[in-house]
């Protein structure tokens, strides 16, 4: 245990020092807001100054005092909108930084010292592509169409977060640039239906066309690409690669109708959209069933399933500290068996923690099974801090209330660890015990023989615990807690509890979790009789 904290608090010394990974977390975004609204006003003064010579500038701080107005208000909520996280983003990283170059070209003094003294704290290019990223990880699992999130279109509600043409290209670009070809097309897609609307963009309709035409040849639909690539050479014929594309399309095309031997068909009328191509799969086999279970279908809850769960209050097998008030338990599932505890924190408690953990978060890692070294993965991302009793008393509270609640010691678990979910934040399909060989880290504790996960934040949409194995969908409820056991009494892994944490759709989604190992449970869990016990 003691070289597990000393690795901690590394861990908490390198996550002051660094500001990396800023879209993993909705928590330390919204300092961002408040960044931007500062900035905002060191614009107002520079303007003052100069007016005559920056009416372009002053018509950009026209229009984000309105946005900055409404995001400080309320940061997370405004964050929780998916695509005003993104565009955050966009802003800090890109625009920003185009509007610095150009408030050179007639110096102020006290506007650029502002921006270099906040520029230390933007996000960077990795943030704004993961943002991007994180959107179509969102449009993947609850399966939205781009127009929905171009339009502020999202399960449960609506809002006016809304995505520009040159917004959806520079989507579809982050993709193209990554060879995810089939979420270039979509986005192109939208891009080039909201400039064909009427729409004003920067971006020209003959780079959209030839990023997209491209794109839809890498989908393998080369009767579309070449109808596209015509469109192109039609707007600019003497565009550099849209002439040997085209070439190169159709001779594609003849020679891959001579050998299937078909008949010229038309090509399909039908506008480009979610479920026109195939989505290429990826690494989890169970990938289709996890996100069916994000939006809440494929749950496995019979009547006769139904019928064995209850609620009940828990003493705790007579713990004195719940005598008199026991614990309200609630049955989520019966094999393995998953129980809720309701009330488990208080809304003041859930603040301290937050408060607590919110100045060490730091980009949540794994441990790769190769090399057994830990590292960030675009499977999982959060960001997470780890706390001890002696950073508060809170924590030596809702330590000692899992001790009640569950009956095991927690001398031997692992430190309190709090994670905040970020734009898109998930962590996929995983195990939380070790398999064997069991990682060196366990040796003097054990493997982890159970969970305990408390919810601290209600989501407004996804951002549901799922277990694919069994088809198990647990939705977070703020203040509630969920327990679960990783070991059967043999101490074998209970391959079962697979599980995973969904997208967050809508909303800032934080957790704390108590990972409770072996040793020292000999005799308050003790071992079976057979593997499986």
């Amino acid at each position: 245990m003691r070289r597990f904290l000393s690795f901690m608090s590394w861990t908490v010394l390198c996550c002051w020092t660094t500001q990396a990974d800023v879209f993993t977390s909705i928590g330390q975004m919204t300092d961002l807001v408040y960044t931007e609204k500062e900035l905002v006003q060191s614009l107002r003064a520079y303007i003052k100054a100069e007016e005559s010579k920056l009416a372009a500038v002053k018509s950009w701080a026209n229009k984000l005092d309105d946005l900055t107005r409404i995001s400080t208000s309320d940061p997370e909520g405004y964050l929780a909108h998916p695509v005003n996280a993104y565009k955050l983003m966009k802003r800090l990283n890109t625009e920003w930084s185009e509007l610095e170059t150009l408030v050179l070209q007639n110096p102020s003094d006290e506007f650029i010292s502002n921006m270099s003294m906040h520029r230390q704290f933007f996000p960077d290019e990795e943030d704004e592509t993961g943002a991007a990223k994180a959107l179509m990880r969102l449009q993947d699992t609850y399966q939205l169409d781009s127009e929905a999130f171009s339009k502020g279109k999202l399960p449960g509600m609506h809002s006016n977060a809304m995505l520009t043409v040159d917004d959806c290209f520079d989507m579809g670009k982050t993709a193209y640039n990554d060879a995810d070809y089939y979420h270039a097309v979509l986005w192109m897609q939208q891009s080039l239906k909201q400039l064909d609307a009427g729409e004003e963009a920067v971006v020209s309709k003959a780079d959209i066309l030839d990023y997209l035409s491209y794109s839809v040849y890498q989908m393998g639909d080369l009767p579309r690409a070449i109808e596209l690539t015509r469109r192109l050479v039609a707007i600019d014929p003497s565009h550099q690669r849209a002439g040997g594309n085209l070439r190169y399309f159709e001779r594609l095309l003849v020679k891959q109708r001579s050998e299937q031997k078909e008949e010229e068909k038309p090509v399909s009328e039908e506008p480009i959209q979610l479920g026109t191509y195939d989505r290429p799969k990826d690494h989890l086999p169970e990938r289709e069933t996890y996100e069916a279970l994000c939006r809440g279908e494929g749950i496995k809850m019979t009547e006769a399933r139904r019928s064995r769960l209850f609620c009940r209050y828990s003493d705790g097998k007579r713990n004195p500290h719940l005598l008199l008030k026991p614990a309200m338990e609630e049955d989520e599932w019966d094999s393995p068996h998953i129980v809720r505890y309701l009330d488990f924190l208080s809304h003041e408690e859930i603040e301290k923690i937050k408060e607590l953990a919110k100045p060490r978060l730091a980009r949540a890692t794994v441990r790769d099974p190769k090399t057994g070294v830990l590292t960030t993965a675009n499977y999982r991302v959060s960001k997470s801090a780890w706390l001890e009793e002696d950073d508060g008393p809170v924590i030596a509270r809702v330590n000692k209330r899992i001790q009640d609640i569950t009956g095991l010691t927690v001398d031997t678990a692992e430190l309190l660890q709090v994670a905040n979910y970020g734009v898109g934040g998930q962590y996929e399909p995983h195990y939380d015990f070790s398999r064997r060989p069991f990682d060196s880290n366990l040796k003097l504790d054990g493997n982890r023989l159970a969970t305990f996960l408390n919810y601290m934040s209600d989501v407004e949409a996804g951002g549901a615990t799922v277990f694919p194995d069994f088809g198990a969908s647990i939705w977070p409820r703020k203040g509630t807690a969920v327990f679960w056991y990783n070991l059967f009494k043999s101490g074998e892994g209970d391959y079962r509890t697979r599980h995973a944490a969904c997208p967050v759709l809508v909303g800032s989604k934080w957790v704390s979790n108590k990972w409770i190992h072996e040793r020292g449970q000999e005799f308050l869990r003790p071992c079976g009789l057979t593997e499986v016990d």
